[in-house]
């Protein structure tokens, strides 16, 4: 049977959206008249609109406190049980995973392999490579359902133009990143002198971002003259706009964030700072995304971020990146 529905449960900023969306387009293609479900938070629900492959898309806010998460899933629970899935298939690598979907009732549940209690509850127990890209981690979950093999995230969206000789600039994270102390870029006075060197080297200089970047962009407004770049801050009122905007960059400079991995799914030539995370594991291996880092880095436990550290650390000597170093290296590699 063809036309089933099928639950995908993922739970993370927009940048794991991306990341997780070869494996719903796998399935997609493996089941033509599927109707797709993604469960996801609500902080990420503009992935509907970058993608044609999801139908419907539930939501559970699970990053307050443990109580509020738990009330959250049961209300997620309540949910699944009225909607009459055929498949479900979760990412995640905590152990309760496998009870929440044996609680969905579903009839073939698939996740990672936790251990003997997800053997026994799940349909299927995919091993969990986190060695490598994000989205073939995904992808992984997928591999018992079908051969079809999704490399990189595809969004549905209209491509503008390119722009001869640009430079689109994104320099915030989410602000989500920022609260919980997770330092993942150079600072607005940093990213001034990028702006400024870029142009000096004839370079066509668009400053882009969203209203969380609203005080990284004022900064950078403060210290850089107007003539040396034009500002697209606010110009974009979604994540569709956005997407066409970045399609329409010859060159595309960011940090570890959502755009990185539209402009990763689009295909553009891409350079990104990386400090406290893995680079290896958060851009595609076809080499369209160079990462920036550090080259006199004195920390041992670089990257640490996720693995060894749920926060940065006060040093952040893996973003002693000078603007040099990533005007020169946006210079020679266009």
């Amino acid at each position: 049977m063809q036309n089933k529905r099928i639950l995908f449960i993922n739970f993370g900023g927009l940048g794991d959206e991306i990341l997780f969306l070869p494996a719903i387009i796998s399935v997609k293609k493996e089941f033509p008249d599927s109707i797709i479900t993604l469960a996801l938070e609500k902080r990420s629900s503009g992935i509907a609109a970058l993608t044609d492959v999801i139908n419907k898309t539930l939501y559970a806010n699970i990053k307050q406190n443990k109580f509020s998460k738990y009330i959250e899933l049961f209300k997620l629970l309540t949910k699944i049980w009225s909607g009459k899935y055929d498949i479900v298939i979760s990412s995640g690598s905590n152990k309760f995973i496998s009870i929440f979907l044996f609680l969905t009732f579903i009839k073939e549940k698939y996740g990672y392999n936790t251990g003997k209690l997800s053997q026994k509850l799940l349909t299927k127990a995919v091993d969990l490579n986190k060695n490598q890209y994000a989205a073939l981690m995904y992808h992984d979950l997928v591999k018992p359902l079908t051969n079809t093999a999704t490399e990189l995230p595809i969004l549905s969206i209209k491509k503008k133009p390119v722009i001869p000789h640009s430079v689109l600039i994104h320099p915030g994270v989410s602000k989500l990143s920022l609260q919980k102390g997770m330092i993942k870029t150079i600072p607005a006075k940093e990213w001034a002198k990028v702006i400024e060197g870029l142009s000096d080297k004839g370079k066509r200089v668009f400053l882009l971002g969203g209203p969380e970047d609203k005080d990284c962009i004022e900064e950078i407004q403060k210290l850089v003259p107007p003539e040396k770049y034009e500002n697209l801050f606010g110009k974009t009122k979604n994540l569709v706009e956005l997407a066409e905007l970045i399609s329409s960059a010859e060159i595309f400079l960011c940090s570890d964030s959502a755009p990185l991995h539209i402009a990763a799914a689009l295909g553009v030539k891409t350079y990104a700072i990386f400090g406290s995370t893995d680079d290896k594991k958060l851009i595609p291996p076809n080499g369209s995304v160079t990462p920036i880092k550090a080259l006199n880095c004195t920390c041992q436990l670089r990257p640490c971020l996720w693995e060894r550290r749920q926060t940065t650390c006060e040093e952040l000597s893996c973003l002693n990146i000078p603007p040099e170093q990533i005007v020169n290296t946006v210079i020679i590699g266009a």
